[in-house]
């Protein structure tokens, strides 16, 4: 172990620890990534690493609920109440979006590897349709020329699925925020009824 990082306090440790676990899971996946692998990345002893987190499942499980913490706090400006419905909408695709390319070993993590995991998928689940849930209130009060009858919770679907899509090459480097942004911005006012955008 490092001279210098026997007396950090035990916060900025999980906060390393975290960091380092993030950093090999995105690189090796969930099944390949051993504790080993991470307490080397953490530049710590595998038995602390146990002490802090008691097996690689909580570990996970942890780096995904501080990674999602994270995501929320870059679309949170979305709920603004001074924002129109569709500035609100604007603002969470660039929150999220811009969470992406920041964070794109954080994305792996949450949306790639967690999904693919039975036992953390539900958490992944359970977020996404809050945020469903959410974007289809969000669209439903700022259409105001959609077709009657329009079902805005699979209008929702389909903008959430798209956007994950979207993100994957986001973080890929594939694409721009900014132009990933107007290409969703456009394809959920389009998908509701092929008009011009709210104002």
């Amino acid at each position: 172990m490092a001279g210098g990082t026997k007396r950090l306090p035990r916060a900025v440790r999980e906060q390393q620890m975290l960091d380092a676990a993030v950093e090999v899971f995105a690189r090796k996946g969930f099944h390949d990534t051993s504790m080993d692998a991470i307490a080397a990345e953490a530049k710590i002893s595998k038995p602390m690493l146990y002490l802090y987190y008691g097996s690689k499942d909580e570990l996970f499980r942890a780096c995904i609920q501080r990674e999602g913490l994270r995501f929320i706090e870059a679309v949170a400006p979305a709920g603004n109440p001074l924002l129109t419905p569709h500035e609100q909408v604007r603002t969470a695709l660039e929150g999220f979006l811009g969470f992406v390319d920041r964070n794109r070993k954080s994305w792996q993590v949450l949306y790639r590897q967690a999904i693919g995991q039975q036992a953390f998928a539900s958490e992944i689940d359970n977020a996404r349709e809050r945020v469903i849930e959410l974007t289809a209130k969000l669209l439903e009060s700022s259409a105001k020329h959609a077709e009657p009858g329009t079902n805005f919770d699979v209008v929702a679907v389909a903008v959430i699925g798209a956007g994950e899509a979207i993100a994957d090459r986001v973080a890929s480097g594939r694409i721009e925020v900014a132009e990933a942004v107007d290409l969703l911005d456009d394809l959920a006012w389009r998908g509701l009824a092929g008009r011009k955008k709210p104002e």
